[in-house]
């Protein structure tokens, strides 16, 4: 088997896992009703929070537990088949008479086998060569079409029956796990990264912590939008799944092809007019979703964060890269996606508590100002780091 055929199922193992996750988003109120929660936005906020509240904490442990094995492969398989399993227990819950605390944790238990399998086949497309950008890329257009295609079809599966995207995803996370198994190890010694490795990186190189920042930030609001997007949407406009899905798919469709092309622009302009000024128009684009006052400027608002976000995204992971000394690249990049697990985490929490003791205009300006904030305060180290002016391997932007 060539390289190329390896890349292309482990990207699709990744893109398998990514739309799993992703089904349950749009009917998620219908959902957590059904399984004996309340149905409103703190119950689906403990919901989504109890699942990726175990991706925190258990991504090292997968981590570490491949570098202890010298393997990826049996620990991806063990885990997409442990989530797939606890899908269906969730499945089971109404049937078994089971109360909401008790689904709550069975989320938490599919949600620290998930982890294994999505990040383990992250880490597998990066052994598998030097190119790291061609590796990446793969990823990233699996995660970005993942999560358009998923919220479509999760919202016209919902609709039709809530637990639905359950066994939906348990099927996928299947086919995730077949993929990998045909896929050879090229496991090879490397760096575990956890939180306390992407803190030390920090205190190393502490410049780090501006793209850091934007990283955690920007995945707040892609959590923010997978948990009160989908209430707003469906509450405000009246909506049902498929047409939160929809709103949803609004977003992630230009934040997913958009990625690539514009990634290639901030080489050649450079960083700060990506991260700063994209930083900018996300959060005021965030902002424009919540004070819509019909749905197609709400959903053409949607559009626009969409392409402000595949504006920063790129940009501001290549900041990173810039950053980091080549040898210290791979694990400077693990701790933004520490930072960035945690943001999306933050962001169920804000949002989900925000909306439901403020109200939905709130959490909309809260989120939005979050990302201007950011971009205003960090502007100049932001341009600094651009031009090279910490004394690190950073390019102008206008060069290679």
């Amino acid at each position: 088997m060539n390289r190329r055929t390896e890349r292309r199922r482990l990207a699709l193992a990744v893109w398998a896992v990514l739309v799993s996750q992703v089904l349950l988003y749009p009917g998620v109120s219908d959902l957590v009703r059904t399984l004996g929660g309340a149905g409103d936005v703190r119950a689906g906020m403990w919901f989504l929070v109890a699942e990726f509240a175990a991706f925190v904490a258990f991504a090292g442990v997968w981590g570490a537990a491949s570098d202890s094995l010298g393997r990826r492969r049996p620990l991806v398989v063990a885990g997409a088949l442990g989530g797939a399993l606890g899908y269906l227990a969730l499945a089971a819950a109404p049937s078994l008479d089971l109360s909401f605390a008790a689904v709550l944790l069975v989320r938490v238990l599919g949600g620290a086998m998930t982890i294994g399998a999505f990040s383990l086949s992250m880490t597998a497309l990066a052994d598998l060569s030097s190119e790291n950008g061609r590796n990446m890329g793969a990823a990233g257009i699996a995660i970005g079409l993942g999560a358009a295609l998923g919220s479509v079809v999760g919202g016209r599966l919902s609709d039709a029956d809530p637990l639905y995207p359950l066994y939906g995803a348990a099927v996928l996370l299947v086919v995730a796990a077949a993929l990998v198994a045909t896929v050879p190890d090229r496991t090879p010694d490397g760096v575990r990264v956890r939180l306390g490795v992407a803190l030390g990186r920090l205190r190393e190189r502490p410049e780090l912590g501006i793209p850091y920042a934007f990283g955690f930030v920007d995945r707040m609001t892609a959590g923010f939008f997978a948990l009160v997007g989908v209430f707003y949407f469906r509450e405000t406009f009246g909506l049902d799944a498929f047409g939160a899905g929809l709103s949803l798919f609004a977003f992630f469709f230009p934040f997913a092809i958009l990625q690539y092309p514009l990634g290639v622009l901030s080489d050649r302009v450079g960083r700060f007019v990506p991260v700063v000024v994209g930083s900018v128009g996300y959060g005021v684009t965030i902002v424009a979703v919540g004070v819509a006052p019909t749905l197609p400027v709400a959903l053409g608002s949607m559009v626009l964060v969409g392409v402000f976000g595949a504006l920063v995204a790129p940009a501001t992971m290549a900041l990173v890269t810039d950053v980091a000394s080549p040898e210290e690249r791979g694990a400077a990049l693990g701790g933004f996606n520490v930072f960035g697990s945690l943001g999306f985490l933050a962001g169920f929490l804000v949002g989900g508590l925000a909306t439901s003791t403020a109200g939905y205009l709130t959490a909309f300006l809260a989120v939005g100002l979050s990302e201007v904030a950011i971009a205003v305060v960090a502007a100049r180290a932001v341009r600094r780091l651009s031009s090279g002016g910490f004394g690190v391997g950073v390019v102008d932007g206008a060069g290679d």
